[in-house]
């Protein structure tokens, strides 16, 4: 019965611009001009051919804007020692940044609010919304100091962990997380200084003595263990918050400055979700990194509860064996996808870029598959905030995106995951209506699908069945539009809020904005627009039209000439 639904409102809505298809019109490339537009449809791509050290020596100089307001998948940037002043930020903006993320494992508050204030004045100067993600540190599981401030181990003698405030020594060290070690049984794993050594429970004595016992270890994999290395716990869940009392300071914090999402780091259950949620309220989006093998087993519960998922592939890789977090990635963008929440890959992603002003080949190809997955964004850390070579890392992803999003395979993947997508949707309505959108913008050659919104809901709809064209989301206040820069596809536009809405005349409105963007030519050019009605309730996608970039009192008559006709009382809006 759903399939049969939505078969009816895609005829029924292509039946309705049938005298247009017939008609055949030829696409205007604008032209970009620099001092007056962002965006462009030029169809000029930087080609595998260049010189990747011309790209990387001469970043200013290549052409990079207009790609860098046409490309779907979006880029965060990590904000740093490296990229901490105005001219920089600008710099990554415009080769493609679209999220700035601030790390609050390092810096001063007062920092991170001078660089929010620096992100919003170049907003303000693009009139472009760009989105920031504070990213809280969360709890680092460190084992103490040693007398000689390092030991070396070797495979299969014993080690013990308690809670003595003792300096360590060959045999023991103090490990001073009782959750851990009350929780650590035998046959449970123990991974140090970022899985270099490894360890297996044998022994615990924590539940006889409390506080004066301790964990035996066997070592599985030895080598040299010093001053308050990293400690991973793959295989329990242990009892405590992901939220340390510094990260609710710095929530307290960043809720004070005008930020967009907050990333939760070392995400182990739904509870986790829920707890941050009570903290942060509605003012912000929560981010769940997924970093720990736990997360994975309540995967559709957490992507369910969050509003948006990172694959943290840095601890997650450690946790996990190596050759399962490429099959994780892929899994957990698919149930992202299905769910409608963006998704962003992080870590290693253009890491020798920190020092080299190219990536190697197997960066390069890493970039690419987590695009052609069709995720929403991929992010840069300490290329970004603490490399050499910032703005060329930017750009290097950038051109990457638009090579792939280009190939003929990323398009036709995006086909198949639409229709994959719209017979999962337990909405049958919303599905048909926003794969409505999608099927004529391709059919009439659309330059874009406009999606009106109040709180983000539509243009989420539209952005989970993968269009081929630029998403405009016509945003009412700066905080949904920021919240939606992260999301694939969409561009948002900011426009005064009417008294009473009135699609006729907010599309006379929008039409005028979209122009002075350059995303249409309206002498030539359609738009997709899709709505809920009544306008400001959750869930109400059911509006899909297609009129002239002109606006909606213009047509096409039978020889394709653009053409305005009267308002009468029976005019359909």
């Amino acid at each position: 019965m759903r399939k049969i639904l939505v078969l009816i409102v895609i005829l029924c809505v292509l039946c309705s611009i049938n005298g247009f298809i017939n008609n055949k019109f030829k696409t205007k490339i604008i032209k970009y001009e620099k001092s007056k537009t962002l965006m462009t449809s030029t169809s000029t791509i930087v080609t595998s051919n260049v010189d990747p050290m011309v790209i990387a020596k001469q970043v200013d100089t290549i052409d990079v804007i207009p790609r860098r307001f046409r490309k779907s998948t979006k880029q965060l940037a990590t904000i740093g020692p490296a990229s901490s002043n105005i001219e920089m930020i600008e710099k990554l903006f415009l080769s493609g940044a679209d999220t700035f993320r601030l790390n609050f494992s390092h810096g001063e508050h007062s920092e991170k609010a001078k660089i929010v204030d620096m992100i919003r004045a170049i907003e303000k100067k693009y009139n472009h919304p760009i989105c920031i993600l504070a990213d809280l540190q969360g709890p680092k599981l460190r084992v103490g100091s040693f007398e000689n401030d390092k030991v070396i181990l070797v495979s299969g003698q014993k080690f013990k962990f308690d809670l003595k405030d003792e300096l360590g020594s060959p045999d023991r060290v103090r490990l001073p997380h009782p959750e851990i070690l009350n929780t650590l049984k035998s046959g449970d794993i123990l991974l140090l200084d970022d899985g270099k050594l490894r360890m297996k429970v044998i022994d615990t004595t924590m539940k006889q003595l409390g506080n004066d016992g301790s964990v035996t270890c066997e070592v599985v994999i030895g080598g040299a263990l010093s001053n308050r290395k990293g400690v991973n716990t793959p295989t329990i869940v242990i009892p405590m918050s992901p939220l340390t009392t510094k990260d609710r300071k710095d929530l307290e914090f960043a809720l004070t400055l005008s930020i967009d999402w907050v990333a939760l780091s070392f995400v182990q259950t739904p509870a986790d979700i829920t707890e941050l949620r009570g903290l942060a309220g509605k003012k912000v989006k929560i981010m769940a990194k997924l970093e720990k093998p736990s997360a994975i087993d309540y995967l559709d519960e957490i992507v369910d509860l969050a509003d948006g998922i990172m694959v943290a592939r840095g601890d997650l890789g450690v946790e996990m064996n190596p050759w399962d977090v490429p099959l994780i990635q892929k899994r957990i963008v698919e149930t992202c996808k299905i769910f409608g929440k963006p998704v962003v890959i992080a870590t290693q992603m253009m890491e020798s870029m920190i020092e080299n002003p190219t990536p190697t080949r197997a960066e390069a190809s890493d970039c690419a598959t987590a695009i052609f997955d069709s995720s929403d964004a991929v992010m840069l850390s300490a290329e970004s905030a603490a490399g050499k070579y910032p703005i060329e890392s930017v750009t290097m992803q950038q051109l990457i995106i638009n090579k792939v999003e280009t190939d003929e395979n990323y398009s036709n993947s995006l086909d198949k995951f639409a229709q994959d997508t719209m017979l999962k949707s337990k909405d049958a309505t919303t599905a048909a209506i926003t794969m409505a959108a999608r099927t004529v913008s391709d059919i009439a050659k659309a330059k874009i699908i406009l999606a009106f919104t109040a709180s983000g809901g539509t243009v989420l709809r539209v952005a989970k069945i993968r269009p081929k064209v630029p998403i405009v989301a016509v945003c009412y206040n700066w905080e949904i539009a920021r919240q939606l820069a992260i999301v694939w596809g969409v561009y948002p536009i900011v426009v005064a809020e009417p008294k009473d809405f009135n699609l006729r005349d907010e599309l006379i409105k929008v039409c005028k904005v979209v122009k002075s963007k350059g995303f249409v030519d309206p002498e030539k050019d359609l738009i997709t627009v899709t709505a809920g009605l009544p306008f400001g309730v959750p869930g109400t996608t059911n509006v899909c039209r297609v009129m002239s970039a002109a606006g909606p009192e213009y047509w096409f008559d039978e020889k394709g000439k653009l053409k305005k006709f009267e308002e009468t009382p029976n005019s359909v809006y």
